[in-house]
Formats: C-alpha cells, sequence, structure tokens
C-alpha cells in the first residue's frame, strides 16, 4: 500500500509566507524558508512553494528562493508561480526543486505540459487546478489565482493534462480555501478515481478528522495544507499518528 503524504503548503508574496481564505484576505505567515526547514523535521513528507507575486524578476526570485530551500530542507519539494518555459524550470530543476508546478500558463498552452514532460519526466511535472462549483453542480477550472472563470469542466482538463504529460494533480477547491470546514470529498474523490496519477487535494483542511475524510472517502494520495500548520493549530507529528491509528497508511 503506498503511503499517503501529508504537505504543508507556502504561498510566497514578496518572499514573505502568507495564507487568505478563498484566495483573498492576505495575511503574513512567517519566513518560507524557515517554516518549510521546521516542517521537514516535524515530519511533513513534502512541501510545496507558490509564488503568488506578479514580477518581471519571477525567474531570478523563484531561482534563489528554490537554492535556498535547497540548503535548509532534506525532503522533496516543489516550486510553482508564473513557470510558463522550458527555461523556468530548467532553472528551478538545476536550484534544487524536485517538482515544479504549473497552472495557468498550462492551460493557457497545453502542449508546454507536453513539452515539459519531454524534456523533464512527468514525475516533475505537478499539473495545479482551482476549481469552483456552479449553481448547476459541475465542478469549472478557474485561472489567474481564482480570479478568472472558464467553462472547461475540472475533470475533463485533468484527463487532458495527464494525457499531455502530467505526473501529479494538485487540485484547489476554491470554494473550501482557507474555510477549515473540510476538503471537497466529491470533487477530489471524482479525480482521485478518475486519473491514473496521484492527487493532491488542496483546500479546507481544518481538523485532523478532515484529513482521515479526504484519504478514505476522497482516494486522495496527499493531503495540502496551510494556515493550520503556519500558526501551529494541528502539529505534523500528532496528525501522523491520529491518521496511522485509524489505519491509515502514513510515514511516521
Amino acid at each position: 500500500m503506498l503511503t499517503k503524504r501529508i504537505i504543508p503548503c507556502l504561498d510566497i508574496q514578496n518572499g514573505r509566507t502568507v495564507k487568505g481564505t478563498n484566495f483573498l484576505n492576505l495575511r503574513d505567515a512567517g519566513d518560507p524558508v524557515e517554516l518549510g526547514a521546521r516542517y521537514a523535521l516535524e515530519g511533513a513528507d513534502e512541501l510545496v512553494f507558490l509564488d503568488i507575486t506578479a514580477t518581471n524578476e519571477k525567474r531570478k526570485t523563484l531561482s534563489e528562493l528554490a537554492r535556498r530551500i535547497a540548503h535548509h530542507i532534506n525532503i522533496p519539494f516543489t516550486v510553482g508561480g508564473g513557470i510558463s518555459s522550458i527555461q523556468d524550470v530548467q532553472v528551478l530543476l538545476e536550484n534544487g526543486a524536485d517538482k515544479i508546478s504549473i497552472n495557468t500558463a498550462a492551460f493557457k498552452n497545453p502542449s508546454l505540459i507536453a513539452g515539459l514532460a519531454r524534456e523533464f519526466g512527468s514525475q516533475c511535472i505537478v499539473l495545479g487546478i482551482d476549481a469552483k462549483k456552479a449553481a448547476n453542480g459541475k465542478y469549472y477550472v478557474y485561472l489567474n489565482g481564482g480570479r478568472m472563470a472558464t467553462e472547461t469542466i475540472c475533470l475533463d482538463w485533468a484527463k487532458k493534462g495527464v494525457d499531455l504529460g502530467a505526473g501529479e494533480i494538485l487540485l484547489t477547491s476554491m470554494d473550501q480555501d482557507g474555510t477549515k470546514k473540510g476538503f471537497a470529498l466529491e470533487l477530489t474523490s471524482m479525480l482521485a478515481q478518475g486519473l491514473p496519477v496521484p492527487v493532491i487535494a488542496s483546500g479546507g483542511g481544518g481538523t485532523r478528522e478532515h484529513f482521515a475524510e479526504v484519504f478514505q472517502e476522497g482516494f486522495a494520495d496527499a493531503a495540502l495544507a496551510a494556515s493550520i500548520f503556519h500558526f501551529r493549530e494541528i502539529p505534523i507529528p500528532d496528525l501522523k499518528q491520529f491518521l496511522k491509528g485509524l489505519g491509515i497508511g502514513i510515514r511516521i
């Protein structure tokens, strides 16, 4: 049985970790490298760093961040934010990133996924998808940090992304993001059972029980959260012991 993964996510703006609710109302949560090092010591399985700052020096900023992370952290980490070319990815991997996450750029230019997969291998290409439930009960893809709606069904885009070479899906429920009311189980299950690659569930984790639910009912391969870890609401060792006690495969 493959073990489930616990992944702290660090959203970065101007070099600092920030956290909001439903993609809005950001507040400072600390230095990303210091937080990442703490999580590695506490037993996190992986880390995700997403730079949400719009800047012309994106590649330089992200590569410097990746290098700092690699020097302080001994677990795999993914970097995302503003990545739109093979050159962007080359620089990040050379500076220590294990995987990269692409979202809006991949949707606007799907051939980017295929190109990156050919160049670097599917195992390091994570397709980020931000999704929201509509009045008709269907889940649609949103772009640009959740600011732009599309008419594309979430599962359809995920399937296309995997066909093009994405090796993993980072699925964020915009409805649940930052609410701490639980992960989007219906949406997560739909993708986890409909795709041949791992699905990371993101958005809504607020209690230890929520993580158990997303593994047992949502069939997620990994669960990602931010503020509950940043502000020490749920210590990672406690969470893992709880999940292990329920018979969920987890690395202690």
